[in-house]
């Protein structure tokens, strides 16, 4: 602007130019450098472009002055590619997407640094890299083929167990057919059973037992629990009389009376249902264990003897086919199957004729002493005897039990 105020068309127009001209300077140094690059100097340090004119390298840090931490050179690698990127804008796009980059120039950057002698790093050279990477592709393939390869000794691998299993399947699915076979063709009428007369009576008879014994045990319970609940009416009727009899002095001596009669039987009541006790326990440990272990054994036995008769029916059926090869193998294979059911059937019938046998011995042993017991105590307790009612316990080592001697200690209730 001139000096009266008003714009100064001529500065104005000189100033433009230097404008540009500054610009056109900054222009052509800034690319002159691109081309030129960085220099790397002795010890890692950094130089300036030549056509700077700047003699001498770059220190940006005053290293007479005393550093906590050793600093350490970084590793500047020149790219070639740059400065044409930069010095030709139009075609950087198309560069950038098609020329891939130095192969050695990706690797050494991509690569560890190996420590040197004085604590900082040095660049590895472009044979190390290749054998680094040689060995971890080595170590890497040596993992994968350890967690996908064969096992260790002695372990079956995932196919072998597989393979294992289907055949199993496959032995499960062929025997549970035959037998349903079997099953349904001799409820039809259609296929012939293996009955062994004797035995089958005998379990049979087992199978009674166990319902009769079982109806008794039941109303030995009902017995047992209904009396349990007249002791203790018993009990309160005492408490009741005696506390009357000491409330009311005209009638003091008819309810001590009363009071003591209920609680002698009340006492005599906790011996029988200790007797009664004794008597469930037994017939239920009979009746629930040790008949019916015996009956899972005759269960096993039936199951048996339907495999039986379902190869037995199967080793029939090819002996009446053709005499071709294919069919014997089928026979053979039939035959020895046969044999194994055979073999399993006779065992399981033993083991039932033996069980049979010694459970007849030990239920009449059981039964004697325990139907002893009852009648023994419930005579003695109904006539008022006592004395024999002890001495049956005494008989049958059984202890009467305590009033109170299950109920849990202040401390216990209160833990």
């Amino acid at each position: 602007m001139s000096g009266d105020g008003y714009p100064n068309p001529g500065a104005e127009e000189n100033g433009a130019m230097q404008a540009e001209d500054l610009d056109d300077t900054f222009e052509q140094d800034l690319r002159n450098m691109i081309n030129d690059g960085p220099r790397i100097g002795p010890g890692g340090s950094v130089l300036p472009p030549t056509s700077l004119g700047v003699p001498g390298p770059f220190t940006g840090i005053d290293l007479s002055s005393p550093q906590k931490t050793s600093i350490t050179s970084p590793n500047i690698t020149e790219n070639p590619t740059v400065g044409s990127r930069l010095a030709n804008p139009s075609g950087g796009v198309d560069q950038e997407e098609t020329a891939p980059p130095p192969p050695e120039t990706s690797r050494v950057a991509a690569s560890p640094r190996a420590p040197t002698q004085g604590g900082g790093s040095a660049p590895v050279t472009p044979s190390q890299t290749a054998s680094y990477n040689a060995n971890n592709r080595g170590n890497l393939g040596r993992s994968d083929s350890q967690d996908n390869g064969s096992p260790l000794h002695g372990q079956p691998t995932t196919s072998e167990v597989a393979r294992a299993k289907l055949e199993g399947l496959k032995v499960w699915s062929v025997s549970t057919y035959k037998c349903t076979r079997q099953m349904v063709q001799e409820r039809l009428g259609k296929a012939s059973r293996t009955v062994d007369l004797q035995l089958e009576a005998q379990i049979e008879v087992l199978r009674d037992t166990q319902r009769k014994y079982s109806h008794i045990l039941k109303l030995a319970r009902t017995l047992t629990s209904q009396f349990y609940l007249v002791v203790q009416t018993q009990r309160s009727l005492g408490d009741a009389f005696g506390e009357l009899a000491a409330k009311s002095p005209e009638l003091q001596e008819e309810f001590g009376y009363n009071a003591d009669t209920q609680k002698s039987l009340c006492a005599n009541g906790e011996v029988l249902l200790s007797a009664l006790n004794f008597f469930t326990s037994s017939v239920n440990t009979l009746c629930n264990k040790t008949m019916e272990d015996s009956l899972v054994t005759v269960k096993q036995y039936e199951s048996a003897r339907i495999e039986y008769d379902a190869y037995r029916a199967d080793t029939e059926s090819l002996q009446l086919g053709p005499k071709d090869n294919t069919t014997q193998t089928k026979l053979q294979e039939a035959q020895l199957k046969y044999e194994r059911q055979k073999e399993k059937f006779d065992k399981l019938r033993q083991d039932v004729a033996v069980k049979l046998k010694f459970l007849d011995e030990n239920k009449v042993k059981v039964m004697h002493k325990q139907l002893l017991l009852f009648h023994n105590a419930v005579a003695a307790y109904f006539s008022g005897n006592q004395q024999a009612l002890e001495a049956t316990l005494k008989q049958f080592n059984i202890r009467p039990k305590v009033p109170g001697e299950n109920k849990p200690s202040f401390l216990e209730q209160h833990h």
